[in-house]
């Protein structure tokens, strides 16, 4: 509706929006995050989570609204009917721009459980969202680097019980458990620097996905393979607020994720990490050859 005015202006009014939205939503949240924190009852606890849940959707459906209003972006998604409320996810990504985050809560809104990210530790002090991550029990890792452990081995492990502790409170309510397992935003240099095999994707690190897979195979059953493309290049998140953005593919395979993957021990166990990085570079390698099919039918159309 709003799309035929200036893009610095698109952008402006739609920063204004958003934080407007996030500190209305996030003071709104704070009531039963508190109260969470305060009365140590499991089903009290439980419930509060819920109402944060639906305080998150109402936020992430607000952003919905400013984006229908001031963007004329092109959406072509594929398998979002395949997404279920009632389920626990493992969910997978590519990652080319922060704009990947608003794509994602937009079409999983409402579809899927919310979906939440592995945080750094000190990521709970950012002020307001910090305490409504908080809230939704976003996992707040500290991880440690090969050269630290070496020097502090008594610290190896503390990764992993730190993971079980906070999918402990992912067992209560359904849940998408988000991981970009690139660890970082594709650009050409990044990927020229690892050599990656791939020819759109860095190489993808599966650690992370293998600690979840440990500490909660016996909830999560089904994995989420998400593949995003923006033909006309990725985005800067300025470039999405200012609307720039001028078609977001977005295709969801849902699978089973397999049996053997679940329940041990990435740290000590080598064939598990051969298994588990072979399963992961299978799905890399389809992801890529998705997003060449993407890019060349873009590029043929135009």
């Amino acid at each position: 509706m709003l799309s035929f005015l200036p893009a610095p202006l698109i952008g402006v009014i739609n920063s204004i929006l958003l934080g407007l939205n996030t500190v209305f939503w996030c003071l709104l949240l704070y009531i039963p995050a508190i109260l969470k924190l305060i009365i140590p009852h499991k089903g009290f606890r439980v419930l509060c989570t819920k109402a944060i849940i639906w305080i998150s959707e109402s936020w992430v459906a607000c952003n919905t609204g400013w984006m229908k209003l001031t963007h004329s972006t092109r959406w072509k998604v594929t398998g979002a009917e395949t997404l279920k409320r009632e389920s626990w996810y493992l969910v997978l990504s590519n990652h080319q721009s922060w704009a990947d985050i608003f794509a994602m809560q937009r079409v999983f809104n409402r579809r899927a459980p919310f979906l939440k990210f592995f945080l750094k530790q000190q990521l709970i002090w950012v002020p307001v969202i910090g305490l409504a991550w908080w809230g939704l029990d976003f996992p707040f890792m500290k991880r440690y680097t090969r050269e630290y452990l070496i020097k502090h081995p008594e610290k190896r492990g503390e990764d992993l019980t730190a993971t079980r502790k906070a999918c402990e409170k992912f067992r209560f309510t359904p849940v998408s458990v988000m991981n970009f397992v690139e660890g970082t935003r594709f650009t050409q240099a990044k990927h020229d620097k690892q050599k990656s095999p791939y020819q759109n994707l860095l190489t993808p690190k599966a650690g992370g996905v293998a600690f979840v897979l440990d500490a909660m195979g016996d909830s999560i059953d089904t994995l989420v393979d998400v593949t995003i493309a923006y033909p006309s290049g990725a985005p800067t998140f300025w470039e999405f607020m200012c609307g720039r953005v001028t078609e977001v593919h977005m295709d969801i395979d849902t699978q089973a994720i397999p049996e053997h993957l679940k329940g041990r021990d990435y740290s000590s166990d080598a064939e598990h990490r051969r298994n588990v990085k072979d399963w992961l570079g299978a799905l890399w390698q389809r992801k890529d050859e998705r997003l060449s099919r993407v890019l060349t039918i873009d590029q043929q159309g135009r």
